[in-house]
């Protein structure tokens, strides 16, 4: 299990920022299965920033639930810039926030490839109206948590440098 308790000092002023700016929070979350969202939430008074989290983890819910086109998936695959930035663009375009945050990667221990392999994350953010970020991380093969944790990380600087923009 993912310990997301050292990230709670981050998230709270993330969330602090988010606050003092108007700007509301939602995340598509891939590989981490909700886990930004999580923690995000898991700080009290996060409902006045935070506006919504999808958990897509199959390439289905991606175009169902946030209008990822099947044809980029097929063409990209679903670990890739063009999906996590669709993904991001999908948030905004499903969502009231001003803010959205993706991601998708390969977590492992499985799954991994020569061309993709485990510890391959795509990090997306978007502001409405505004600014694009991706980061393509390689953590390595350091262990699904410790992948997913490290993850959370970035997203949360993604959106930090979304607020200072």
């Amino acid at each position: 299990m993912t310990d997301l308790a050292p990230l709670v000092p981050a998230a709270t002023a993330l969330l602090a920022r988010a606050r003092a700016a108007g700007l509301m929070i939602a995340t598509a979350e891939s590989c981490t299965g909700g886990l930004i969202a999580a923690l995000l939430t898991e700080i009290a008074g996060s409902s006045d920033v935070v506006e919504r989290g999808f958990v897509t983890y199959s390439n289905a819910a991606k175009s169902e639930a946030i209008g990822v086109p099947a044809a980029l998936i097929a063409t990209h695959g679903a670990v890739s810039r063009a999906v996590a930035e669709a993904m991001a663009e999908g948030v905004l375009a499903r969502s009231h926030a001003d803010l959205a945050v993706a991601v998708t990667g390969v977590a492992g221990p499985g799954g991994g490839s020569a061309e993709k392999p485990v510890g391959l994350v795509h990090l997306a953010a978007a502001r409405r109206g505004g600014e694009r970020l991706h980061l393509e991380a390689r953590y390595g093969d350091i262990g699904r948590s410790a992948v997913r944790l490290s993850t959370v990380k970035d997203a949360l600087r993604l959106l930090e440098r979304l607020i200072g923009v």
